[in-house]
């Protein structure tokens, strides 16, 4: 008896973003040649069959800063924003085979490095939490990372359940600036619902630091939610040796542009709205505005206890 291993497109795809996209142009031509005399359907997880027609497929950019590089989707013809599937390596595969691994050495926080794994963080990024995890409560603008964004993705059985990335020390803080970043950044993070209150926030904070263990100040780009707060409080409760490195930073991050997260932590209960105020705006602890928007702030980060 031989085990055939199923694989996902994160396993088999083509590290080359170039040969992706000339396959699904090549694809989404022929499926309206022949639309009319052949239509195809897509097997929804469950049973429902929904008909590949031009009202509900469509390309979608996967990076910010390169609008020509696309991947194809299928959206719900009944919900046009939420996306059902993905046509990777001659097939639609299903969202949450996306997001799936059959290499078992994919565990834990892994360096984003493959195009699969680039289409895996952009799934997560913007369809996931874009469109079908994120609370009608959360207002928070979406953006597509750049195509050399420095993320890490949190594998777990299989699944891919995480992302954090990080603007590195001495990179651009814009495509429309000369000034660059003073120190790494934690900029955006995400921990699926499911995953939720399992301690991924405090492993991600961690990891974080123990990447740049040279670095004396680090820091978490503003604003940092109260949900996020808490998990920087345990964090540094659980590791007082990082408490003078983590800061609440505005880009570029100069000394005046920081506020210390332990400190902020250790005043804000004692002080009113009014004190806190000048903490705030003394020369080292400016509680500043984003200057531009983002996917999912660590900041605006909801449950990643």
């Amino acid at each position: 008896c031989i085990y055939i291993r199923h694989l996902y497109p994160v396993d088999i795809l083509a590290d080359n973003p170039e040969v992706i996209q000339e396959a699904a142009e090549a694809y989404y031509e022929k499926l309206f040649q022949r639309a009319s005399s052949s239509p195809e359907f897509f097997s929804i997880p469950g049973g429902e069959k929904v008909k590949l027609e031009d009202s509900c497929v469509c390309f979608l950019p996967v990076y910010r800063e390169d609008p020509k590089y696309k991947i194809l989707v299928l959206k719900d013809p009944q919900a046009k924003e939420r996306v059902l599937a993905i046509y990777l390596n001659q097939s639609w595969w299903p969202i949450e085979d996306i997001v799936k691994t059959a290499d078992s050495s994919r565990e834990g926080l892994i360096q984003v490095q493959t195009s699969g794994e680039r289409i895996v963080l952009f799934v997560l990024n913007s369809i996931i939490f874009g469109m079908l995890e994120r609370s009608s409560a959360n207002d928070t603008f979406f953006v597509c990372h750049s195509a050399k964004e420095s993320a890490k993705i949190f594998w777990r059985n299989g699944d891919a359940v995480a992302f954090y990335t990080v603007k590195i020390k001495g990179s651009l803080c814009d495509v429309n600036t000369s000034q660059c970043y003073l120190l790494p950044v934690l900029d955006t993070v995400f921990v699926r619902r499911k995953y939720r209150r399992c301690g991924l926030g405090m492993k991600i904070l961690h990891d974080f630091c123990q990447s740049f263990v040279t670095e004396d100040a680090l820091g978490i780009s503003c604003p940092i939610s109260a949900d996020m707060y808490q998990v920087c409080q345990k964090f540094l409760q659980t590791h007082p040796e990082e408490q003078d490195r983590l800061w609440e930073v505005e880009a570029p991050g100069d000394w005046s542009q920081r506020v210390s997260i332990w400190l902020k932590i250790q005043l804000e209960p004692a002080l009113s709205e009014s004190e806190l105020q000048i903490v705030r705006t003394s020369p080292c602890h400016v509680q500043a505005q984003d200057d531009e928007p983002r996917c999912l702030d660590a900041g605006q980060m909801n449950e990643v206890q």
